[in-house]
């Protein structure tokens, strides 16, 4: 389309695409994201000289992305070492690298930015969580999935009284931050190359509901509660949000699913993870994320 316009202008005399100065393509590429500025790089030479500004993508990474970039594993982990590094590389490469994720805590956790948005994400996998009975396998076991980005996920046959808790501390860039935990009911399998899920554990979830629990170093709570229904889909469950107000400082998010009550069994659910977002990308699934 941009050679189109191009070619079309300067038979008829007129300005080309192309003829527009860098640094005013640049300043309007500041207002774009990341995925509409490498869509403009395709337009002209002048568009991809100025989506590949040092300046442009220093504006789109999060302030602390030196402490990211060591905690990626940069500069041998060490702050200092990571910033010198991105000083020697493209500002565009630096967010590339962010983009892709990186282990944390012997893989366990895991952390990237959206491509799109420029916000920090972070998985926490069943394995990092503190679970109530997972020692004993007549309520708890680990089992092979392919729908988990982890290859297993905690599955419950049984239990009287459930409780899933975990923490993480990091350094969070500035922003609203929506906090979920992913559950499945019911066991999910292939059966001749088709996904399939067995009902055989599930029950109990429908008598009491399932109390979520957030809190935070610097004072924040928030709590949610619900019935765990849909079985046979992976479900995203909306414990809370938490406001990052220094970068440079880690925030320690502690957080819980449980249902104590132990006048009833329940089983028959798989815990995969516990996700972090930014609160732009959980507004797109709402409270309630179905996949």
């Amino acid at each position: 389309m941009g050679a189109v316009a191009s070619s079309t202008a300067r038979r008829g005399g007129g300005t080309a695409l192309g003829d527009l100065p860098e640094s005013c393509v640049a300043e309007v590429m500041l207002r774009l994201n990341p995925t509409e500025i490498c869509g403009m790089a395709r337009l002209s030479r002048t568009f991809r000289g100025a989506a590949s500004g040092d300046g442009l993508w220093e504006a789109k990474l999060p302030r602390n992305y030196a402490r990211l970039l060591a905690a990626a594993g940069e500069g041998g982990g060490n702050e200092e070492a990571a910033a010198l590094e991105a000083e020697a590389i493209p500002k565009k490469e630096v967010y590339a690298r962010l983009c892709r994720r990186s282990g944390l805590d012997g893989g366990t956790k895991e952390f990237w930015l959206d491509k799109a948005g420029g916000g920090t994400c972070m998985t926490i996998y069943s394995r990092a969580l503190s679970i109530t009975g997972i020692d004993d396998r007549r309520y708890w076991n680990f089992i092979p999935n392919d729908e988990s980005r982890f290859r297993s996920v905690a599955y419950l046959s049984q239990i009287w009284w459930f409780e899933v808790r975990g923490e993480v501390e990091f350094c969070f860039p500035e922003g609203t931050y929506s906090l979920f935990f992913r559950v499945h009911l019911g066991r999910p399998f292939k059966r001749l190359g088709r996904r399939v899920y067995s009902t055989e554990h599930i029950h109990g979830w429908d008598i009491k509901p399932v109390r979520f629990q957030l809190s935070t170093s610097d004072g924040q709570q928030a709590q949610s509660k619900c019935y765990l229904t849909d079985p046979g889909v992976w479900i995203y469950h909306h414990v809370g949000d938490f406001v990052v107000k220094n970068s440079n400082e880690p925030l320690n998010i502690q957080f819980a699913m449980v249902q104590i009550d132990c006048t009833h069994t329940k089983g028959g659910l798989c815990v995969d993870s516990v996700v972090v977002r930014p609160q732009y990308l959980a507004r797109k699934k709402g409270p309630r994320g179905y996949e």
